[in-house]
């Protein structure tokens, strides 16, 4: 595999952790017991910590594109792994 090919594969898998780890740690002003600001939403964060939130990704993010690297250069799971039902299914 190229490393361009790589680096593309770490960075799709970053994205996807940063929107998964989102909801992870955030607390509400009700929760908080801090008074809302006019016009805010009930559901808003009070603690949100994009640092925080982008040293998770990243260490998610790494794991699961090595992970990912090593499943194409061992092989462990095929494509004919995933056939569950249909044609082909054993």
């Amino acid at each position: 595999m190229e490393w361009t090919s790589i680096v593309a594969i770490y960075a799709l898998f970053w994205v996807v952790s940063a929107f998964v780890l989102l909801p992870f740690g955030v607390r509400t002003p009700d929760e908080e017991g801090v008074a809302k600001v006019p016009g805010q939403a009930d559901s808003a964060p009070v603690n949100f910590r994009p640092g925080l939130l982008a040293k998770r990704a990243t260490i998610l993010a790494a794991v699961l594109c090595t992970l990912y690297v090593l499943n194409y250069a061992y092989g462990w799971i095929e494509a004919e792994d995933l056939i569950l039902w249909g044609p082909g299914a054993e």
